[in-house]
């Protein structure tokens, strides 16, 4: 279910603003994003695991929260990481 190292340092290397930036908004973002990905496809198996859809719940929320964020702080960013991975339609 988790990301293996090499996948996260990927994303991070992606990402990142800066060559030691792993923690900022659209780095984490990112990850999240990765995790919500791969647990979606796991609930296409198991319907019923409805404690892993509640951990699914709080990931979508916080996703939803930093990128609120972004917008309010730099706007241009926050479009740019939308495009990037593919989330608006």
């Amino acid at each position: 279910m988790a990301l293996f190292q090499y996948q996260k340092e990927q994303i991070i290397k992606k990402f990142q603003r800066a060559p030691m930036d792993t923690g900022s908004s659209e780095v984490q973002v990112a990850l999240i994003t990765f995790r919500i990905r791969e647990l979606t496809e796991h609930f296409k198996t198991h319907k019923k695991d409805h404690h892993g859809r509640q951990g699914l719940v709080k990931l979508v929320n916080r996703r939803k929260k930093l990128l609120a964020y972004l917008r309010e702080t730099a706007p241009e960013r926050y479009t740019q990481l939308i495009a990037d991975l593919e989330l608006r339609k």
